[in-house]
């Protein structure tokens, strides 16, 4: 009896809990949002240009290249766009700064 006890205890401590939505991920409050981020990844040739993709308030957008020296963000059709005040760019680049 105390064995079926004990497998029960230690089976329902091993099964794995629900994984949060942001976990593994940076997140931060940023200007009253919870931007995250998804995925980023650094340019080879150019240091200062992140392709990233970004959660603001739990929506994610698509793949997007920052350009952290000249403060813009290149967008997945070609459109050009600066970044605003609080813009998730400004957190990017404010991250990973050196």
């Amino acid at each position: 009896m105390k064995y079926i006890i004990l497998l029960l205890i230690v089976l329902s401590t091993s099964v794995p809990l629900p994984v949060q939505a942001d976990q593994g991920y940076v997140c931060r409050n940023y200007d009253g949002h919870k931007i995250c981020i998804l995925s980023i990844q650094r340019s080879a040739k150019k240091y200062w240009e992140y392709k990233a993709s970004v959660s603001v308030d739990g929506v994610k957008t698509p793949i997007e290249v920052y350009n952290c020296r000249g403060k813009f963000k290149v967008q997945k059709d070609g459109t050009v766009v600066s970044f605003k005040q609080n813009d998730p760019g400004e957190l990017i680049c404010s991250f990973f700064s050196k």
